[in-house]
């Protein structure tokens, strides 16, 4: 079965372009204008990966991200965003996304980062095909991509949960701040380390229910897992 992509551009030129390319790359690509609209198809629909547009009428592309993982914790977002939205795109990772592509861009590289992502979701980044794996007093289901600690469950996007298994194959060893970058964004730029900053916020905040687990800085060198 063809993967579906919901696609939310507001510019009819650009957004027609995108789902004829799409669809010609056998992905099922709906097209819709508003993030109104996006967001009623998104909670009536299966999608198996978003990509917004940052500045759109009625609802912007952040706005709809945050709406649209509160009903889907784990789905795949790509924005689209001008070069001149730097704090969008760190706004945007905020939320969640997977990943940016800042306008204009070429059609192949836009596949290229929609592939890269559905090969990370079909293939998890345990090598060792250890599904549950105990940190602390928590169960990480890297499979289902699942926190549990005691009766509470969190549900993790793609790039929170191959951080923390990466984080979890390196425990108590240095985990290099680039090696992560390249196994997980593929590049080390800025903005992907600002948006793995970002990330590592969001498991320290999940993870301190037990204080015997703890995500250290190492200054000049990347993170360390306690656990």
């Amino acid at each position: 079965m063809n993967k579906r992509i919901l696609l939310a551009e507001d510019d009819a030129n650009l957004g027609l372009l995108l789902r004829n390319y799409l669809d010609a790359k056998n992905y099922e690509t709906t097209l819709f204008m508003t993030g109104g609209s996006a967001l009623e198809a998104f909670s009536q629909g299966m999608f198996d990966l978003c990509i917004l547009d940052i500045m759109m009428p009625e609802m912007d592309g952040l706005a709809l991200a945050k709406a649209v993982r509160s009903l889907d914790p784990a789905i795949p977002i790509i924005f689209l965003t001008a070069k001149n939205q730097e704090d969008d795109i760190i706004e945007g990772f905020k939320t969640g996304a997977d990943d940016y592509i800042t306008k204009p861009f070429n059609m192949e590289e836009l596949l290229y980062r929609i592939e890269a992502i559905f090969r990370r979701t079909i293939s998890p980044v345990n090598v060792k095909g250890e599904d549950l794996n105990r940190i602390g007093e928590y169960i990480f289901d890297n499979r289902r991509q699942l926190l549990s600690f005691r009766e509470q469950q969190i549900s993790l996007t793609t790039k929170e949960s191959e951080l923390l298994d990466l984080l979890f194959r390196h425990k108590n060893e240095i985990l290099e701040r680039n090696y992560a970058l390249k196994s997980i964004w593929i590049d080390d730029n800025y903005f992907n380390a600002r948006s793995m900053d970002v990330y590592i916020t969001r498991l320290r905040k999940y993870l301190k229910k037990d204080p015997g687990v703890k995500i250290l800085n190492i200054h000049g060198r990347g993170y360390r897992l306690i656990c």
